[in-house]
């Protein structure tokens, strides 16, 4: 195919450089609108109300990604691993369309407003409407992204414990919220990526790079992705959207967008698509930003619940969150709410939206999923196994916490 001048099309990226985009068909991709939405969702939901500088989006991570697929591809290229342009081209396209299912404020919303729909099973769903689109040519890339294809490898570096998708959030979240802890080797791990019986592992002596790789992950979900102050958020974001699905599906009339209205009042998980729903062209239309528009109408609406949780948003009155090692005693629950539900003067219908108790977990590795060591000797080994890593052992275990979080006041205006 004779390449055009948009073929050669350059992205100035703050983590990488310059990232090229290096094909028609890719381009494309990236100019379809289904792709452009992504850079109306955040990256990481409300994190930005913890770091101010958190403003990154889900466009700027998938070109990040498909940019480190590149290098890694080329790499693997150098040691002998036979990658045709079919293969490299596709394994790009996987890459870059992995999160292309994600809906407004990333996996916040997700079990509320995409009730019954995982994002991943609706990232599917675009890939093969896209793939219609494109008369076929998506079809290599949709096999690596769901792991049917017969070299297991390139779905590796799409989905596993170590793939590219994690190489670019880890660096690219740590460059945009100033934590340095999280910062990881990722050229190194790169280059010692190779594969042995199709199988993608790690030459021994980057063994080290991938023990602080898994180290880093695990203190930026304590220190970001679980930080206690956006989980808080977050909640008040899942009782804010709760509340408005119930005053739609009882037939209060609100104010919104025509596609969040729309997923209010509807129920997914009642819904099993054989192909492509009917929904998917309204749902592509969805972001943050029609969640930030009704926060803004809804600041004046009628309902409590609806309008004092807006105004919250808007002001930064964030609910107050205790997060503790252990679980809360039901008597102590049941004090926290009386206290609650006392202090701010409203009802037990009311007080389901302005308290809210769970659980958060952690992990570091998890052992059902390996990431694999070439050793010198020439076996392939658990990492997890390697002598000197007790680290790595400890890191498989899971870490809870438990949070109850509850409005301080209300503005009552």
């Amino acid at each position: 195919m004779k390449r055009t001048l948009k073929s050669h099309k350059i992205i100035n990226d703050p983590v990488y450089g310059f990232i090229t985009i290096p094909s028609e068909l890719i381009f494309a991709v990236i100019d379809h609108p289904y792709f452009q939405r992504l850079r109306r969702i955040k990256q990481l939901g409300l994190t930005d109300m913890v770091y101010p500088g958190a403003l990154h989006t889900r466009f700027h991570h998938a070109l990040g990604a498909m940019h480190l697929m590149s290098i890694t591809l080329d790499q693997l290229r150098t040691k002998g691993i036979e990658i045709s342009e079919q293969e490299y081209e596709a394994a790009l396209i996987a890459i870059l369309l992995h999160d292309i299912g994600h809906g407004p404020f990333s996996h916040a919303l997700e079990s509320v407003l995409l009730k019954g729909q995982h994002h991943e099973s609706l990232s599917l769903l675009f890939f093969d409407n896209l793939n219609e689109q494109f008369h076929g040519q998506l079809s290599l890339a949709r096999k690596i992204f769901v792991g049917s294809y017969e070299r297991k490898f390139f779905h590796q570096l799409v989905s596993s414990q170590l793939d590219i998708d994690r190489l670019d959030y880890l660096q690219r979240d740590c460059y945009f919220t100033g934590v340095s802890e999280g910062t990881i080797g990722a050229d190194r791990i790169i280059k010692m990526m190779t594969i042995v019986d199709d199988r993608l592992v790690i030459e021994e002596k980057g063994i080290y790079s991938i023990e602080n790789f898994l180290s880093a992950r695990r203190l930026m979900y304590w220190q970001v992705y679980l930080h206690k102050t956006t989980v808080c958020a977050e909640k008040m974001l899942i009782n804010l959207i709760l509340r408005a699905k119930e005053l739609v599906i009882s037939g209060s009339t609100l104010a919104g967008s025509t596609e969040l209205l729309q997923f209010l009042s509807r129920d997914l998980s009642q819904e099993n698509p054989s192909g492509i729903p009917d929904w998917l062209d309204d749902f592509s239309q969805l972001d943050d930003y029609d969640i930030w528009g009704a926060i803004k109408l809804w600041k004046n609406d009628k309902d409590l619940v609806l309008r004092e949780i807006s105004h919250m948003f808007l002001t930064r009155n964030l609910f107050k969150i205790q997060l503790v090692n252990h679980p809360f005693s039901a008597e102590a629950i049941s004090q926290l709410k009386e206290s609650v539900q006392s202090k701010l003067s409203i009802s037990e219908q009311e007080l389901r939206y302005f308290f809210s108790a769970g659980e958060i977990s952690n992990y570091g590795y998890l052992a059902e999923d390996k990431i694999l060591i070439l050793t010198k000797k020439g076996e392939v080994i658990d990492v997890a196994m390697a002598a000197d890593l007790p680290n790595i052992k400890a890191m498989s275990k899971i870490v809870k916490k438990y949070y109850a979080c509850h409005a301080k006041n209300l503005t009552l205006r």
